[in-house]
């Protein structure tokens, strides 16, 4: 089983479209975003809080249980797809399990 880890920059909508997407593949049964362990190192008291360019799209982690690495080229090529719609970034880990 290969797990597959993509990491989405954009807004929230795009990234519940790519979780649905990942959700209604076949052969996928496990899809999970799991939380951002970096911690985000602005400062609330810093000069540039909350100036415009600090701002941005969020940043999301998923994890996906593909069954072969088949399974996992056709997630991979679904979310490409669908995150350029989207006009979302995506970026792929992958470890072969």
């Amino acid at each position: 089983m290969a797990l597959l880890r993509i990491r989405i920059t954009g807004e929230d909508d795009a990234v519940r479209g790519v979780m649905n997407l990942l959700q209604s593949l076949d052969g996928i049964e496990h899809v999970e975003e799991v939380d951002d362990l970096m911690p985000h190192l602005d400062d609330d008291d810093s000069s540039s809080a909350g100036l415009s360019d600090t701002s941005g799209p969020n940043t999301h982690e998923i994890e996906i249980d593909a069954p072969n690495p088949s399974t996992a080229r056709k997630v991979r090529e679904a979310v490409e797809a669908l995150a350029f719609d989207l006009d979302a970034m995506v970026e792929f880990e992958e470890d072969e399990g």
